[in-house]
C-alpha cells in the first residue's frame, strides 16, 4: 500500500498535541505514563463487527473486551472475561454464559446480556466479506454467507441462535463446534453497547430493519466513529496520522498503570527506528528480524524479546486449473510453456517440493532461526504431529519425479512457469528465486520465471485461480487447528481457488475433525490429512520463522511467560498490563 511520506516536523507537531489532548485528561501525564507506537499501517475501523486486521485488531482489543480471552501465554486454554463461568447442553450444542455484574461501557451504560445479544446478532446480520464474522456463522447458522448470499438464513434462525435467558446469554449451534469457544475469543467478537450504539445510528437490532443491515459496509461506521467498549482504554481521537486513548477510570477491573497511548502513522522505516533509537516511542515496527539484530539489538535503551512462537503457515500453491492464458505461454508441454492442469500431475508436484531449499532459506532469510514443517499448521497448535517427517531438500529425487512427469514428457519436452512474488518482500523474492535455480539446474529445458506484483494484484488474482505460482499464507484467526486446515486443504476452503485440488479422503477427515470434541480424535485426523498431504505434495512448504520483538527497556510487562499473540500482535499482551519506569 502506498502512503504520503509524512515530514518528522508533522509527526513531532502531531505527538506535541496529542500529549496535549491527554495530559489535559491526566494531571499526572507525561512521557512516563505514555506508551508511543509508531508502525507504517493505518487503522482502518473501530467496528468491532468488521475488524478484521491486525492495525484494527489492536486497538480494538484495548478498548472492548470479549466473553473470554487466552490464559496467559497458552493457545489452548481459556479464561472467563465479560462472562464469569460456562456450561454446555443438547450434546454440546448449546452454551449458556453467566456474565460479569458491575462492568460499565466507557458512555456510562451498564453492561447487561443485551448488549451481547445485540453484538452477536449485528455480526450476524451484517457478515460482510471484510469481517471475521464468517466464521461464527459457521458456527451459529451452519454456513458462513449471510442473508443477502444464503436465503435460507432467516431472522428466526439469527434470534433462536443467539438470546437471552433473564441474564443469560444462550447460544444454541446446529450441530457441535469444538472451535467454538475460542472463535468466542476473537477480537471482533468483542461486546459493543447496544444503547450507544443505537443510540448513534447503528441498526436497532430488531426485526423490522434487520434485512436492510445485511452484508453493510461498517468500516467507517457509527461505532467506527464513536467506539463505547468496557476496555481498560477509551478512545479520544483518531485521524490520518495518529490515534489516542486513555486508561478508564471506571474500568471494572485492575486499572491501568499507563494512563495515555498514542500510536502514530510512520510510513518510513528509517524514521520509526530514529524515534525508537532516541525514545520517542515504546515500541515500532521494525521489518522484522534482520532489522531487529543488525540495526536495534544491543543499543542503548534497546531490550529484545527472541524466539516468539510463530502462528503463521506458509507455503507455495500450485495452481491445479490454471484460469489465465496469458501465464500458460503455448498452453503446452513444449518447453515453452505448459497446459492449465500442469500442477495436476503429482509427480510435478512432487519434483517442486523436493527442489526447494528450505536449509538455505531458513539461513539466508530467517538468520538460522525457523524448523521445516510438515504441515500447513503452526506447530505450536494441537494436531500437529511431531512424529511425521518434514519433505526433504533432494534434487536427485526431485530429478526423478520430474522424469516419471507426465509420462516423460516433462523431462523430454521442459516447460516454462511462471511464478508471482509480492513486490516489496525480500523473504518472498528470496523463496522464489531458490526454487528457480534449483529446477533451472535439473535440465536446460526447465524454465522460472518469477514477478512481482502488488499484494491486492495476488489476491485478486490468487483467489480467482489466475495465479500459476505464489506463496501462500495465513495466521489465526482462533487459535485451532481448524483454522489452518479447512482453509489450506479442503474443497470448500478459503485458499481452494488457489491449488484447486479436490481430495474427498481429506474433506472427509476435516468434515469429521470439525464436528467431535475428542482431541486425541481431531489429532489423529489432522495426522492423517498431513501424511495424505505431503504424499500427495499438495503445497512447497515453507519453515516455520520465530518471531522477535524489539522493545525501549523502560516498558515493563513484555515477558515470555506472559507474551500471547493471539492477545496481541504487537506486544503479546494488553495495554493495561504494560507499565513504565
Amino acid at each position: 500500500m502506498n502512503k504520503t511520506v509524512i515530514p518528522r516536523a508533522a509527526l513531532l507537531a502531531t505527538l506535541a498535541l496529542a500529549l496535549a489532548a491527554c495530559n489535559n485528561r491526566n494531571a499526572d501525564g507525561g512521557a512516563s505514563s505514555t506508551l508511543v507506537v509508531q508502525e507504517s499501517a493505518d487503522i482502518p475501523t473501530l467496528d468491532p463487527g468488521t475488524t478484521y486486521d491486525t492495525g484494527s485488531g489492536q486497538v480494538v482489543e484495548n478498548l472492548y473486551e470479549t466473553l473470554v480471552t487466552y490464559r496467559g501465554n497458552s493457545l489452548s486454554d481459556l479464561d472467563p472475561l465479560l462472562a464469569t463461568e460456562w456450561e454446555t447442553g443438547q450434546d454440546g450444542r448449546e452454551y449458556r454464559f453467566a456474565l460479569r455484574e458491575g462492568v460499565e461501557f466507557h458512555s456510562g451504560n451498564d453492561f447487561k446480556c443485551a448488549d451481547a445479544e445485540y453484538t452477536f446478532r449485528r455480526n450476524l446480520v451484517t457478515n460482510t466479506s471484510d469481517s471475521g464474522n464468517w466464521f461464527l456463522s459457521e458456527s451459529l447458522l451452519g454456513t458462513g454467507s449471510n442473508a443477502n448470499d444464503d436465503r435460507s438464513i432467516t431472522w428466526e434462525r439469527i434470534t433462536n441462535a443467539v438470546r437471552c435467558d433473564g441474564e443469560t446469554l444462550v447460544f444454541t449451534l446446529p450441530k457441535v463446534d469444538p472451535a467454538f469457544l475460542a472463535k468466542l475469543a476473537y477480537t471482533g467478537q468483542s461486546i459493543v453497547d447496544s444503547a450507544h450504539a443505537k443510540e448513534i445510528g447503528e441498526w436497532d437490532g430488531t426485526e423490522a430493519t434487520w434485512r436492510d443491515a445485511v452484508g453493510k459496509d461498517l468500516t467507517g461506521s457509527p461505532l467506527a466513529q464513536n467506539p463505547s467498549g468496557t476496555g481498560a482504554y477509551r478512545f479520544l481521537s483518531k485521524n490520518a496520522t495518529s490515534f489516542t486513548a486513555e486508561a478508564f477510570g471506571d474500568y471494572w477491573g485492575e486499572k491501568a498503570s499507563i494512563k495515555n497511548v498514542i500510536i502514530q502513522v510512520v510510513p518510513e522505516q528509517a524514521a520509526r527506528q530514529q524515534a525508537f533509537l532516541r525514545g520517542d516511542a515504546d515500541l515500532i515496527e521494525t521489518g522484522g528480524r534482520p532489522i531487529v539484530e543488525e540495526q536495534l539489538r544491543g543499543k542503548p535503551g534497546v531490550a529484545v524479546l527472541d524466539d516468539l512462537p510463530d502462528l503463521g503457515a506458509f507455503g507455495l500453491s500450485m495452481n491445479q486449473n490454471i484460469q489465465n492464458r496469458e501465464l500458460l505461454g503455448s498452453g503446452r508441454l513444449d518447453g515453452q510453456g505448459i497446459p492449465a492442469n500442469f500442477f495436476s500431475d503429482v509427480n510435478v508436484r512432487r519434483g517442486f517440493v523436493a527442489a526447494f531449499d528450505v536449509p538455505t532459506y531458513i539461513e539466508e532469510v530467517q538468520g538460522g532461526k525457523g524448523e521445516t514443517r510438515n504441515f500447513l499448521l503452526p506447530d505450536t497448535f494441537p494436531g500437529y504431529d511431531e512424529d511425521l517427517a518434514a519433505p526433504k531438500f533432494d534434487l536427485d529425487a526431485a530429478r526423478e519425479a520430474f522424469r516419471r512427469a507426465w509420462g516423460g514428457q516433462v523431462w523430454e519436452q521442459g516447460f516454462t512457469v511462471n511464478a508471482t512474488y509480492r513486490a516489496g518482500s525480500v523473504s518472498a523474492q528470496t523463496a522464489m528465486e531458490l526454487l528457480k535455480r534449483n529446477i533451472e539446474s535439473l535440465n536446460p529445458k526447465f524454465r522460472v520465471n518469477i514477478q512481482s506484483k502488488q499484494w491486492s494484484e495476488i489476491i485478486e488474482d490468487g483467489n480467482a485461480g489466475r495465479e500459476v505460482l505464489i506463496i501462500t499464507g495465513w495466521a489465526p484467526d482462533y487459535a485451532d487447528a481448524d483454522n489452518f486446515v479447512h482453509t489450506f486443504y479442503a474443497s470448500d476452503g478459503y485458499y481452494q481457488p488457489r491449488s484447486n485440488f479436490r481430495d474427498p479422503q481429506i474433506d472427509g477427515w476435516i468434515r469429521e475433525a470439525r464436528t467431535t470434541t475428542d482431541t486425541e480424535r481431531r489429532a489423529e485426523l489432522y495426522g492423517q490429512v498431513a501424511r495424505r498431504a505431503q504424499e500427495q505434495a499438495y503445497y512447497v512448504l515453507m519453515p516455520s520463522n520465530p518471531g522477535i520483538l524489539a522493545y525501549r527497556d523502560t516498558l515493563q510487562g513484555i515477558s515470555e511467560e506472559t507474551f500471547n499473540p493471539m492477545t496481541s500482535f504487537r506486544t503479546g499482551t494488553l495495554w493495561k498490563d504494560l507499565s513504565k519506569s
